[in-house]
């Protein structure tokens, strides 16, 4: 049975929007699929005018594709496409890193550590989903901390295309363990307020996830669009 949505009319696409997100993200709806809108609003349980503005909003997050006569589909991207996207996060997410090594506070530094924990235990259980909205609180966090408002809304709008690639970069199991110790070194170097030292781990963090993502397209795993160009 679909789990009944009970919110205000006015803010029920925005909740449309974060299941239909997770969906993405978690590969239930795959790259290149069509979104079926009769299907989607039955399953969520909600009428197809929440769900258009929803679709809408993921497609402004370059999630979602609106393509002419064929309707919504889920946004594809070519290796060439991951090689450029992941160049650009690195380089967000190391500035991110070095403003916020800089500028936190402990208050923040607690709080990244708490959710930092957190999750170590969903990577114990192995609970992909948990982890990954958790590890996505941590680098949004590291980013809200570096105190820079025009660099968290480029890094947000960047950011949002690769979700569902970087959720899936996980797959492999010695890469995902790399990821965690990477994790734990990143606290350790915000506690040092070491800024050059976080801004080098986040880069490297952010080029091993886009080696794992284009060894995943390579083996056919990820539905991409085609070979990067030389």
């Amino acid at each position: 049975m679909a789990e009944i949505i009970s919110i205000p009319r006015q803010v029920l696409h925005q909740e449309v929007a974060v299941r239909l997100r997770q969906r993405i993200v978690e590969g239930q709806l795959a790259p290149g699929a069509k979104l079926n809108e009769r299907e989607l609003a039955q399953a969520l349980n909600v009428s197809r005018t929440p769900l258009r503005e929803a679709i809408k909003m993921l497609a402004a997050e370059g999630l979602v594709e609106l393509l002419p006569n064929r309707g919504a589909v889920v946004a594809q991207m070519s290796e060439q496409d991951v090689i450029d996207t992941f160049e650009v996060i690195a380089g967000l997410e190391g500035q991110s890193g070095e403003l916020a090594a800089q500028r936190i506070s402990e208050a923040e530094l607690a709080e990244i550590r708490a959710l930092h924990f957190e999750m170590m235990a969903a990577w114990t259980r192995r609970d992909l989903s948990a982890y990954y909205a958790i590890n996505a609180r941590i680098h949004g966090a590291i980013n809200s901390a570096a105190r820079n408002p025009v660099l968290a809304a480029t890094y947000a709008q960047v950011n949002a295309r690769l979700q569902a690639l970087r959720f899936r970069s996980n797959f492999d199991e010695a890469k995902w363990k790399r990821a965690v110790k990477e994790h734990e070194r990143m606290v350790e170097l915000l506690a040092a307020r070491d800024a050059a030292g976080l801004r080098a781990l986040l880069i490297a963090h952010l080029m091993h996830k886009r080696d794992a993502v284009l060894e995943l397209m390579k083996k056919g795993q990820l539905g991409g669009r085609g070979k990067a160009q030389a």
